[in-house]
């Protein structure tokens, strides 16, 4: 009785009159000996049942999120001449990586409650993640992390870069880094007007090592002994063999 309910309610509901029809160039991306980055291209189109409604002017944010991880965030001091980890959170979940792409600047196109409601900007992303205080500023930890983040090029916000026409077609390229983590990339695209979302898209982008990356990433999760072993094996080859090159060039 309940799920009928439900899916009348649901078919009772007024269709949305703007909603986002979109694809991406690629959903998989390989990790391979000579990967150094990728580009992914989103594109799209705005479907309507009726004309532009009036209003403000209509906003396109492409979001990008990594595999969440967890981080720990310090704070060094200087005590007794040394420098030392005096205090610190622990980050339960964090992106891997976080782009941000608009056609409007974030400010225009998006109000503060719907950034705290659908966590968009890096901020709000990092603020709706668990953290566990070991100190007493948490908002200032995580200020610490974002700004890490984005001097890797792992944070980002590209604002005014999604392109689009007529208010109905648009696209943007969103560049991946070459140190990706593997595992699923949560997209997604809001449609906002007047500062709302008034719809949203969502899929995913599939990050895999494959090759020599696949086989070195397993043997050093699967089998750490073995790995360490062979590690250590090859660098005492390669400083033998060194040795010899050396001692006959400089006899």
């Amino acid at each position: 009785m309940i799920r009928a309910l439900l899916v009348l309610l649901a078919l009772a509901a007024p269709a949305a009159a703007e909603e986002v029809v979109a694809a991406l160039s690629q959903d998989r991306v390989s990790i391979s000996t000579s990967f150094d980055g990728s580009e992914i291209l989103v594109f799209g189109a705005v479907k309507r049942e009726a004309p532009v409604p009036e209003g403000g002017p209509l906003g396109v944010i492409v979001t990008i999120a990594g595999p969440d991880e967890a981080v720990i965030v310090r704070r060094k001091d200087r005590r007794f001449g040394i420098w030392i980890n005096v205090e610190g959170i622990d980050v339960e979940r964090a992106p891997s990586f976080y782009a941000v792409a608009s056609s409007l600047p974030l400010g225009t196109s998006l109000s503060e409650t719907e950034d705290l409601r659908w966590s968009i900007s890096p901020r709000r992303k990092l603020r709706a993640v668990g953290a566990t205080d070991m100190a007493g500023d948490t908002p200032a930890f995580l200020e610490a992390l974002l700004r890490v983040r984005q001097d890797a090029d792992l944070y980002a916000v590209k604002e005014e870069t999604v392109a689009l026409r007529d208010e109905t077609l648009f696209s943007a390229e969103i560049a991946l880094p070459s140190d990706l983590t593997e595992g699923n990339y949560d997209t997604r695209i809001f449609l906002t007007r007047d500062g709302a979302v008034i719809d949203v898209y969502a899929t995913s982008i599939f990050v895999q090592k494959v090759g020599l990356e696949r086989m070195i990433y397993n043997l050093a999760h699967e089998q750490p002994l073995i790995y360490g072993l062979l590690s250590l094996f090859i660098a005492i080859s390669a400083g033998w063999l060194a040795s010899t090159v050396f001692r006959y060039i400089l006899p």
